[in-house]
């Protein structure tokens, strides 16, 4: 269990290399959005993201990582996670999900989107809804980070936050969705996963105290329809039990002694943040 284990506190040093790890995770992840189309395979988007990593001096996280085949996961409809980039090919409406690590002189950084395929017009307004309350779930849950920080809190606060958002959104009048069971956000920094377990969802266990040198990967995982999941023969790939389509998100976060930076956002996580209420810390 990564909750049992010693948690890796960074000095600023440390963070500013997680940084370019995170920049390079963001570059990779820009040139994949702007390669999805209607026709294109998952193959090919890997190769994208292979290329600017490549490009950049770093190494993929995943590729080799306890057997993984590809640099990228590619998670299409009611895959959750953790899908094999292949011969796939994307078609207008389909949910696709893509994650995505880099490597910078031993530091990782670890992020993922979620996007519908094709023209607007081709998307169900309920995959449009699923995609972005799992954006804003995230974006609640850095937040939370963010400000929970400043107060002393622990770092259940990202679980409160993310569940609270969904039941939010399910109130206002969307359709509800179940946060992915089993599946959580994680702590990074020499290695790609690391102790404290980050959760999704409200739970009795809050966690470590939040205090500077904390780093971590937000990740919230929502389906529409049952939060239960197999994975599929190739021993790698999530899917929901009840085919229901599925989105991720995911940046990860370093807490420093001013506040809390996105290291895997161009911005440091500024605007969407801002939006929020919370201020970005300066880095250095």
């Amino acid at each position: 269990m990564l909750g049992r284990e010693r948690i890796e506190y960074k000095t600023p040093e440390q963070v500013l290399l997680m940084r370019r790890a995170g920049l390079v995770v963001a570059d990779a992840l820009e040139a994949v959005r702007r390669a999805v189309r209607p026709g294109v395979t998952t193959a090919a988007l890997d190769e994208v993201a292979a290329e600017v990593i490549r490009s950049a001096g770093a190494v993929p996280s995943f590729l080799g990582y306890h057997g993984y085949p590809k640099t990228l996961c590619t998670s299409v409809g009611a895959e959750v996670v953790h899908g094999i980039p292949g011969d796939r090919v994307l078609v207008a409406g389909d949910v696709l999900s893509v994650d995505c690590g880099a490597v910078v002189e031993g530091w990782h950084g670890d992020a993922a989107f979620s996007v519908l395929v094709g023209d607007p017009e081709h998307h169900d307004p309920a995959d449009t809804a699923l995609v972005e309350t799992t954006r804003r779930a995230m974006w609640a849950g850095v937040a939370a980070l963010a400000r929970g920080l400043s107060q002393g809190q622990r770092l259940g606060v990202v679980g409160d936050a993310v569940e609270g958002l969904v039941e939010d959104a399910a109130a206002a009048g969307g359709a509800p969705l179940a946060v992915v069971d089993g599946y959580v956000g994680h702590g990074i920094g020499t290695a790609m996963h690391q102790a404290p377990e980050v959760l999704n969802h409200r739970s009795r266990s809050r966690g470590p105290k939040l205090r500077p040198g904390l780093c971590v990967a937000v990740e919230p995982m929502l389906a529409r329809g049952t939060a239960d999941t197999d994975v599929l023969e190739d021993g790698w790939t999530v899917v929901t039990t009840d085919g229901g389509r599925a989105a991720h998100w995911e940046h990860t976060i370093a807490l420093g002694e001013r506040g809390a930076w996105v290291l895997t956002a161009e911005d440091g996580g500024a605007a969407e943040l801002g939006a929020l209420g919370v201020q970005v810390a300066p880095l250095a």
